[in-house]
């Protein structure tokens, strides 16, 4: 019995396959490329705030260079034609790390900035700024300043290019205070305050991050499993080949007839000289 014939696609079919493959593609370049813009901004503000002080070294710029290349590995798998489902597979996990690595920075960097850092006495200009000038080590103490409080006076130990706030520091308790009273290693008291607003943008961005981080790999997954060839092979082409290539006896049962049947016209054989029978019709 032959096997009923394959639907064969036509070309709306075959529109609507290529449409689907183009749209995935586009979103999945949209998103990757949002997150390589994210990545950059991180590891920009991250290493901005880093570098702000010498007693601060919070600031997560590290989810910056991971998912940025998740998201490299990313924009090369989706373009690519061979070995695409490999590379993809490569940006999902550098982005799945990256995803992690943003949520630990952003709980680190919003943390520090709301228990660590004060910004009402700088605001408000209640902090001074000692600088020792040019030639002088800055890891050297190089003057004592005094800070008074409600009942009693201190003093207090500063380093050059210092930012100090007396209202911050408690000459009455030999306690570790968890707000930073000294920032160290500073041009100004107005560099502290750009470090208390570039930690909050940096937790914002790793948020951010987060989420972006999180759809995008969402996204890659499912476009890593759509077929490469936009026009598939039309099974008509291999159904006539199929029964081109078939034995007689298949060829023959296409047609009604047992298998063992003889041709349905084969001619007599005659001998040298011997003319044919006349023609009857």
């Amino acid at each position: 019995m032959q096997p009923p014939a394959l639907p064969v696609p036509g070309p709306l079919a075959l529109l609507d396959t290529t449409e689907g493959f183009t749209r995935r593609k586009k979103t999945s370049l949209w998103f990757v490329g949002s997150l390589l813009v994210v990545s950059v901004f991180i590891l920009t503000i991250g290493l901005a705030a880093t570098t702000r002080t010498e007693n601060v070294t919070v600031g997560g710029y590290y989810p910056g260079i991971i998912l940025g290349f998740g998201s490299f590995l990313g924009i090369i798998g989706i373009n690519l034609v061979e070995n695409r489902r490999q590379m993809l597979v490569a940006a999902i996990v550098f982005i799945s790390f990256g995803v992690v690595a943003a949520f630990c920075c952003a709980i680190v960097d919003g943390v520090f900035a709301a228990r660590h850092i004060e910004p009402g006495p700088l605001t408000t200009g209640r902090c001074q700024f000692y600088s020792s000038g040019v030639g002088y080590l800055p890891d050297v103490y190089q003057t004592e300043v005094t800070c008074h409080s409600l009942n009693s006076k201190c003093q207090l130990k500063v380093k050059s290019n210092t930012c100090y706030c007396c209202d911050l520091y408690n000459c009455q308790s030999t306690e570790y205070s968890p707000t930073y009273y000294e920032f160290v290693g500073v041009r100004g008291c107005q560099d502290v305050l750009h470090l208390y607003r570039l930690l909050w943008a940096s937790a914002v961005l790793n948020i951010l991050g987060l989420f972006l981080g999180i759809v995008t790999a969402a996204v890659l997954g499912a476009f890593k499993d759509m077929p490469s060839s936009s026009f598939p092979a039309s099974p008509s082409t291999d159904l006539s080949l199929s029964e081109d290539t078939q034995p007689p006896s298949q060829s023959s049962s296409s047609f009604g007839l047992p298998p063992n049947a003889p041709p349905l016209y084969a001619p007599a054989p005659f001998l040298p000289g011997e003319k044919p029978p006349p023609y009857a019709p």
